[in-house]
């Protein structure tokens, strides 16, 4: 792969892999050869799961747009600069507020791309804040860097107490910038400054600051609490920096982490590992079973992966304009291979293990 290609989305290098029916060929063994592994629904069969569904809706999440000044080697939403047409309008969040308002749902998870280049993100967030939803915001932390007017985000979210949980693969460069690119590291680690200045991540300041781990490479990631630690004393170490909590999130087989397998011949021995680390354990605490996941353009899935395969909620209604939550209640949890990531070992969601 090309340095140059290196840093695009696969939609913009026209890459099979930027098609979701294509990733699912691939998942379910269609386009490659000498790998077969159980289907993931067979194997919660086994548990003695015939379908999974919804409980009560806890958190809504909004995938505003595919937007972002950074091309992440993992980004399983295949976001980039180039990525500028898939944002969500104001219109659409005007219908994800109205929905949020009639039941009342309490917890918003805003997520990108970089939420914050959406043109409406700080009016959406401050809607939800007054409407008295708690309200996460999934930040890469050098969007903080990127241009004077997002410099004084720190001081926006702290006064809408919105909950930052921000992407840092390492407390150090090396790993970091391998990642995320260039200087990431450095405009990473400004930025946790800038807010720990205005009191996130501070005891006592009620400002939530988390920090996302995953892997760099083909692998799991290792116990989220000894990572949290390591993290916490490093970052003090090194930076005088503080943070609330580390999740530790798996690598799902999907978009530019799916090419990155198939590119590096890791893509058998990865399957293979998910599948045999997986967990029934970890059945009861997936973020499908609680979370509705919304497209940029107003589509309804059961969880963020799903979305960026493109397989929609099991409904009748499928766009927010029909929106109707207690009909919503009555489907099956779409599921496909690329579930064996989130119950793999002590399991994966958007907030960390399942398991402890």
């Amino acid at each position: 792969m090309s340095i140059k290609q290196k840093g695009q989305s696969l939609k913009r290098r026209q890459s099979e892999l930027s098609d979701s029916f294509f990733q699912l060929n691939v998942l379910n063994d269609h386009e490659l050869q000498g790998a077969s592994f159980i289907p993931f629904k067979q194997r919660i069969n086994s548990d003695g799961y015939t379908v999974l569904r919804p409980r009560n809706l806890e958190i809504f999440q909004i995938n505003i747009g595919k937007l972002c000044n950074q091309t992440c080697s993992h980004c399983h939403v295949d976001a980039g600069p180039d990525r500028k047409e898939e944002n969500m309008s104001r219109k659409t969040l005007e219908k994800c507020l109205d929905i949020i308002k009639k039941y009342k749902i309490p917890q918003v998870d805003i997520t990108g791309g970089a939420p914050e280049m959406n043109a409406h993100f700080r009016w959406f967030v401050a809607s939800c804040a007054e409407a008295g939803c708690h309200v996460m915001n999934r930040c890469n932390l050098t969007i903080l860097r990127a241009h004077k007017k997002y410099e004084d985000l720190p001081q926006f979210f702290a006064k809408n107490k919105v909950q930052v949980i921000s992407s840092l693969p390492y407390f150090n460069k090396s790993r970091t910038d391998s990642q995320r690119g260039d200087g990431v590291f450095e405009d990473s680690i400004a930025a946790l400054k800038k807010l720990n200045e205005v009191g996130y991540g501070v005891e006592g300041s009620n400002l939530i600051l988390d920090l996302v781990f995953n892997p760099s490479g083909a692998f799991l990631p290792g116990d989220q609490m000894s990572l949290e630690q390591e993290f916490k004393r490093q970052l003090k170490r090194k930076y005088d920096i503080t943070f609330n909590s580390l999740y530790a999130i798996t690598n799902l087989p999907i978009s530019r982490f799916l090419d990155y397998l198939i590119e590096s011949g890791n893509y058998e021995e990865y399957m293979t590992e998910l599948v045999e680390a997986y967990n029934p354990g970890t059945i009861d605490g997936l973020m499908c079973r609680n979370t509705l996941s919304i497209s940029w353009d107003g589509f309804i899935y059961d969880c963020d992966f799903n979305q960026m395969l493109d397989l929609k909620v099991d409904h009748k209604v499928q766009h927010i304009d029909d929106f109707d939550l207690d009909a919503l209640y009555d489907r099956d949890i779409v599921m496909d291979q690329h579930c064996y990531g989130c119950t793999a070992g002590a399991g994966s969601s958007c907030g960390g293990e399942i398991t402890g």
